[in-house]
């Protein structure tokens, strides 16, 4: 163990900054994409999203995947880094770490970065399930999850568990799984009870007879741009070091992220004559989402094809919910998990070195294919379990009633927009 690097340690703080931000820029993200009536809702989700998830991260979330003595590969024990401990100590009266890690910066930033992860992968899933759940439930729902199925899937990919290059999947196979910064643990996983949910709770009323237009597009773009720009500090970041594999990984992930926008684009204009600015920022989170597993093992000309491959598949599986009749209200399985999938998967064709096309292997498509459905598997059951719980015991959705007149009365008790106010101020002006 070495001293401190302060650059290091600089980076990481600077990336979980970023990665934070990335849970606002998906309530701009989805708070356009709903109705005006759900909007607060919506931006609401994902402060609870931010604030549970930081209370349960603190207690427990952090022992579970990353500081508790290792069970079964599945998770750690939550008790033996419940509070943080040996992770902070007070000396002197002012908590600090008591230890660096492998890359020289102190535990505490690792906890902070990490917790970020937490907090953006369960925001996901709010743009499913929107204009029609509970708070209440939804933060009930929000400490379970990280507790029964984030924590230990970040423990079975990121810390040598059953997912992970050194777990049992690899090993058998041959081959080392990866998993950057997220295909499995975070997009994947996000889908999947994304999924879940909204099969347990159902459809919106007029889902699939009328259109649910986005309120403010200009809010989807802000989201959209916050979001790549967060993005920074969740791939590059993964590199834990200020070093070339961070740089690399801002390089392929704006890469493959301008692609997936552009093959979006080409897409909805052949489809519907448009480029919409609806697809471009769809196009970019999909591309941001594909890139993510892959980013620092991929060359700039995979880069380009996986996010363009990305862009294509997502746009056209975000109309699969129509055909199947789920209401997964702003395509979170169509955009994070076929993108999560999708980018997964070509690690096993794009992967330098390892890929079939990249290095003319086909154990690395194996594993990662392996790893993907394991990650289904466990997202599916764990989530159906706490969903269907919560659905028989407090209940998920607001009544059709306050649904159709606006869940943000019935819920939150406010408007976002208080359109009877402004007319009248403007009358006064006149007069």
């Amino acid at each position: 163990m070495g001293a401190l690097d302060s650059g290091n340690t600089a980076w990481i703080l600077t990336s979980a900054s970023l990665v934070f931000l990335m849970t606002p820029g998906v309530a701009f993200f989805y708070g356009g994409m709903v109705r005006a009536k759900a909007v607060l809702n919506m931006l609401m989700l994902e402060a609870a999203a931010l604030s549970v998830t930081m209370i349960i991260w603190t207690l427990w979330g952090w022992s579970i995947a990353y500081a508790g003595n290792d069970i079964g590969g599945i998770f750690g024990d939550p008790a033996s880094g419940f509070l943080l401990k040996d992770s902070m100590v007070a000396q002197d009266g002012v908590f600090t770490t008591t230890g660096l890690n492998s890359n020289n910066y102190p535990v505490s930033v690792d906890v902070a970065f990490q917790v970020a992860f937490a907090m953006i992968t369960v925001g996901l899933i709010c743009g499913a399930i929107a204009e029609r759940v509970k708070y209440s439930t939804w933060m009930i729902f929000v400490a379970l999850w990280i507790t029964f199925d984030y924590a230990p899937m970040a423990h079975m990919v990121w810390n040598g568990g059953l997912l992970s290059g050194d777990g049992a999947i690899s090993k058998a196979i041959g081959a080392t799984a990866h998993d950057f910064a997220g295909g499995t643990v975070v997009h994947i996983n996000a889908a999947v009870a994304a999924l879940i949910i909204v099969l347990i709770i159902g459809k919106r009323k007029g889902f699939g007879t009328q259109p649910f237009r986005p309120h403010n597009v200009p809010f989807v773009m802000l989201g959209a741009f916050l979001l790549w720009f967060g993005w920074f500090g969740f791939n590059a970041g993964s590199a834990f070091a200020a070093n070339g594999t961070a740089g690399y990984a801002w390089v392929s992930t704006s890469a493959a992220t301008a692609a997936a926008m552009l093959s979006w684009g080409f897409t909805e204009k052949i489809r519907s004559g448009h480029y919409t600015a609806m697809g471009a920022a769809s196009g970019m989170v999909a591309g941001l989402v594909g890139i993510t597993p892959a980013a620092d093992v991929v060359s700039p000309l995979w880069a380009i094809v996986l996010g363009a491959i990305v862009g294509i598949l997502t746009c056209l599986a975000c109309g699969l919910k129509f055909k199947f009749g789920y209401d997964d209200s702003l395509d979170v399985v169509g955009v994070h998990g076929v993108g999560g999938f999708t980018g997964t998967l070509l690690i096993g064709f794009f992967g330098e070195g390892t890929g079939l096309l990249a290095g003319g292997d086909w154990k690395q498509l194996v594993v990662q294919f392996l790893i993907a459905l394991v990650a289904i598997l466990y997202s599916a059951v764990i989530t159906a379990i706490i969903a269907f719980a919560l659905e028989k015991t407090i209940g998920w959705r607001v009544t059709e009633a306050q649904e159709v007149g606006g869940i943000d009365l019935a819920d939150q008790g406010e408007r976002a927009y208080d359109f009877a106010g402004t007319a009248s101020s403007v009358l006064k002006e006149v007069k």
